[in-house]
C-alpha cells in the first residue's frame, strides 16, 4: 500500500477512535513494500527523469533494430528529418507557443533520430556512440530541467494531486479534478463538484482554499462553467497579469452600434462592452481610477460620428472639460445640469413622437441622426446641488432606450441616496466597479447579492482594476483599464473634435419647442435652417401648409419651417404630413425634411 494512503487510513482511524497497531514480525517481506515506494518516486519525479527515460528508450530502440533491421537508417534518417520539420513548423498546435521551444524540441528530434540511425547501423554500444548519448543528453536536459512552464506544470500537478485532502479541509469533500492547465500566470483546473455542492459554495470557501493551495490572498477565482450547475473553474493567478498600467492603444470603435473596448481581461481577452441603448454606471473609490474609465469612455465615443456626448461635471469642469471640443454640451453649474437633462428629455419627447408617428419602434444612430448620450461625472454631487434634474434622469432612464438617448453616470460613493431614489438605479444595464471599501458598496454598485456571488470588488489591489457586469458579462472577471495621460486626451480631443455630429432635425425642432426658462445655457446651435418660407396670412393653415411642401427645395423643408409657415403645432404638422404621404401627395426626402411630390395623385 502506498506511504500517503497508509497514513490516511492511520488518520481516519484516530478519528474513529481507533489508535493504530504496528505490527513487527521477523518474517516481513520488505521487497513488494521498497518496490511500491519506489515506484511511486519515479513516478512521481516522472518529469525531472523523462531525459533519462528518453536515453533508455533511445538505447533500446538502436538494440532491437541493430539486431533484426540493420540495413533501416535511411529510413530512420528520412523519418527524423520529416518528424523534425513538422514540430518546426506545426509545434504550436501540440502547445508549443514559443518559436524557442519548437526549435529545442526540433533539435532534440533530430539528435535523437540520427543516433538511433547511426546505432542501428554500428551497433548502440560502439564507441563513440555511448559516450555521445551520454553528453548529448545531458546538453538536452539541461533546458529541459530548467524550462519554466515545465517546472510550473510538475508543482501545478502535485499540488492538484492532494486535491481530495484540500477539498476535505476546506469543506467540499467528493469534488475531483477534472483537467488542469498552466498558463503564463498562473494555473487553471475544472473542478467537478460533489452531489449537492454549488458554485456559490466553492466561492464561499475562496480564503480556505487560497491557505490549502499555498497561494498570495487574492489569487484565486472561482467561476461557474454554464454548460454544468456543478463545474467550476478554478483559477489562480501567481504572477500578476498587469502589474503596471496599460497604455491606451487608441479608439476600439467608429460606430456606437459597435462595443466599446474598456481595458483588458487577466487572461488578455479585451473587456468590451456595448452603450447603445444601454444605461451604465461607474464606481469606485477616489483613486480607484474611475476617472481614467471614464476618459476610456470618451476616447472612444468621441471618436463615433453617430453619437453627440453631453457632459455634466459640477467639479466646476475638471475632468470633463479637456474633453470640451468633442462635447455637443457640457455643464459645470448645478442650474446648467437641471436645463442640460431637461433638453435631453425635450429632444427624448421629440424623437418618441416622430418614431410613433411613421410606425418604428427604434431610432437606429447614424451620422445624419445620431444617438445621444448624456455622461455624469460624479452623480452624487448631481443628486445633492441639483435634486431637479434627478427628475429628468429619471425620465432618461425609463425611456430614453428605443430613442437612443441614454445615460452614463460616475461615482465615488455609491450609496442608495448618491444615486436616488429612482429608475436610474434599476435601468442601469452596464456597471462597472472599480475598487471599494465596503462589501456593501460592491453590491450597490454590480447589484443586490452579487458580493456573495463572487464580484469581490473590494478585493480589486491596483488602480485602474475593475469589474464589469453586463448581458454580455455575468461571471466575475477582473480587468485592467487603459490609461490615458493628459497628452493623450488633449491629442485625442484635438483629432476627433472635427468629425463630431451636429443635432437632427427632429431634435433641433423638439429643443425649440420645449417649454423652460429662456436662458442662455439651454440655447443650443440648431443646423441650418432651409430658404425662407412666405407666409400665407389670408390663406387657412391648411394651404399654408400645402404651399410650403410645394415651394420647398429638392432637399425638403425642415419640420420647424412648416411650424413657422402654418402656425400648426407638431403633433399636428405630423398628422398632416402622415395623411399625404398616405395619399401620395408629398414625400420624405430624408429624417425630418418633407417635400410635394412632383405629380401629386390629387389637389
Amino acid at each position: 500500500m502506498p506511504r500517503h494512503q497508509m497514513r490516511r487510513n492511520a488518520r481516519r482511524m484516530r478519528r474513529s477512535g481507533v489508535e493504530p497497531v504496528m505490527l513487527m514480525s521477523d518474517d516481513l517481506d520488505f521487497a513488494p513494500v521498497a518496490i511500491t515506494v519506489i515506484g511511486h518516486w519515479l513516478w512521481r519525479y516522472r518529469s525531472e527523469l523523462a531525459p533519462f527515460t528518453v536515453a533508455l528508450l533511445a538505447e533500446g530502440a538502436a538494440m532491437a533494430l541493430h539486431i533484426t533491421h540493420p540495413t533501416w537508417w535511411p529510413i530512420i534518417l528520412i523519418t527524423t528529418a520529416v518528424i523534425t520539420w513538422a514540430v518546426s513548423l506545426f509545434g504550436e498546435s501540440i502547445g508549443l507557443t514559443r518559436g524557442i521551444e519548437r526549435a529545442y524540441a526540433a533539435a532534440t528530434l533530430f539528435l535523437i533520430g540520427g543516433w538511433i540511425a547511426a546505432a542501428t547501423v554500428l551497433g548502440p554500444g560502439n564507441p563513440p556512440l555511448p559516450a555521445i548519448l551520454g553528453i548529448g543528453g545531458l546538453a538536452t536536459a539541461i533546458p529541459w530541467w530548467a524550462h519554466r512552464r515545465r517546472r510550473a506544470r510538475v508543482r501545478v500537478e502535485r499540488t492538484l494531486a492532494a486535491w481530495p485532502e484540500i477539498a476535505q479541509a476546506v469543506g467540499l469533500a467528493g469534488s475531483r479534478i477534472q483537467s488542469a492547465v498552466v498558463d503564463l500566470w498562473g494555473y487553471r483546473a475544472r473542478v467537478a463538484l460533489a452531489r449537492g455542492q454549488t458554485v456559490e459554495d466553492a466561492i464561499t470557501k475562496l480564503p480556505a482554499l487560497e491557505s490549502a493551495l499555498g497561494t498570495r490572498r487574492g489569487a484565486a477565482r472561482v467561476q461557474p462553467i454554464p454548460e454544468k450547475a456543478n463545474r467550476l473553474e478554478l483559477r489562480v493567478i501567481e504572477t500578476d497579469p498587469h502589474p503596471d498600467a496599460i497604455t491606451w492603444p487608441g479608439p476600439s470603435v467608429t460606430s456606437i452600434a459597435q462595443p466599446v473596448e474598456l481595458g483588458v481581461f487577466e487572461d488578455g481577452s479585451p473587456a468590451r462592452v456595448s452603450l447603445l441603448r444601454r444605461h451604465a454606471l461607474v464606481g469606485g473609490v477616489a483613486g480607484a481610477g474611475k476617472s481614467g474609465g471614464v476618459n476610456v469612455i470618451m476616447g472612444n465615443l468621441s471618436a463615433c460620428p453617430d453619437v453627440i456626448v453631453w457632459g455634466i461635471d459640477l467639479k466646476r469642469g475638471m475632468e470633463l472639460l479637456p474633453w470640451s471640443s468633442c462635447l455637443g454640451r457640457i455643464a459645470t453649474t448645478p442650474k446648467e445640469a437641471e436645463a442640460l437633462l431637461r433638453d435631453a428629455v425635450a429632444i427624448l419627447d421629440g424623437r418618441a413622437e416622430m418614431l410613433a408617428m411613421q410606425g418604428v419602434r427604434v431610432w437606429e444612430p447614424t451620422p445624419q441622426a445620431p444617438a445621444l448620450i448624456v455622461l455624469v461625472d460624479e452623480y452624487a454631487e448631481l443628486v445633492d446641488e441639483a435634486p431637479a434634474a434627478i427628475v429628468s434622469a429619471d425620465s432618461i432612464a425609463r425611456r430614453g432606450r428605443a430613442v437612443a438617448t441614454t445615460l452614463i453616470a460616475a461615482t465615488q460613493r455609491p450609496s442608495q441616496k448618491a444615486r436616488g431614489n429612482s429608475a436610474v438605479r434599476s435601468q442601469m444595464d452596464v456597471r462597472i466597479s472599480f475598487r471599494v471599501r465596503e462589501r456593501r458598496d460592491a453590491d450597490l454598485i454590480l447589484g443586490q447579492g452579487m458580493h456573495k456571488a463572487g464580484w469581490h470588488a473590494d478585493k480589486l489591489d491596483a488602480p485602474g482594476k475593475f469589474l464589469i457586469s453586463a448581458p454580455e458579462h455575468d461571471m466575475p472577471r477582473r480587468a485592467r483599464t487603459y490609461l490615458l495621460n493628459d497628452e493623450t486626451v488633449q491629442q485625442a480631443a484635438a483629432r476627433h473634435a472635427e468629425r463630431r455630429p451636429t443635432l437632427d432635425p427632429v431634435s433641433v425642432v423638439a429643443l425649440e419647442e420645449a417649454p423652460g426658462p429662456d436662458d442662455a445655457d439651454t440655447v443650443v446651435a440648431a443646423s441650418p435652417k432651409g430658404r425662407h418660407v412666405r407666409k400665407a396670412a389670408q390663406e387657412s393653415a391648411e394651404e399654408a401648409l400645402w404651399i410650403a411642401l410645394r415651394d420647398a427645395p429638392e432637399d425638403g423643408i425642415s419640420l420647424g419651417d412648416l411650424i413657422d409657415a402654418t402656425g400648426m403645432s407638431r403633433p399636428t404638422i405630423y398628422r398632416r404630413l402622415s395623411q399625404h404621404e398616405a395619399d401620395g401627395r408629398v414625400q420624405q426626402v430624408s429624417r425630418g425634411r418633407w417635400r410635394a411630390r412632383d405629380e401629386p395623385n390629387a389637389e
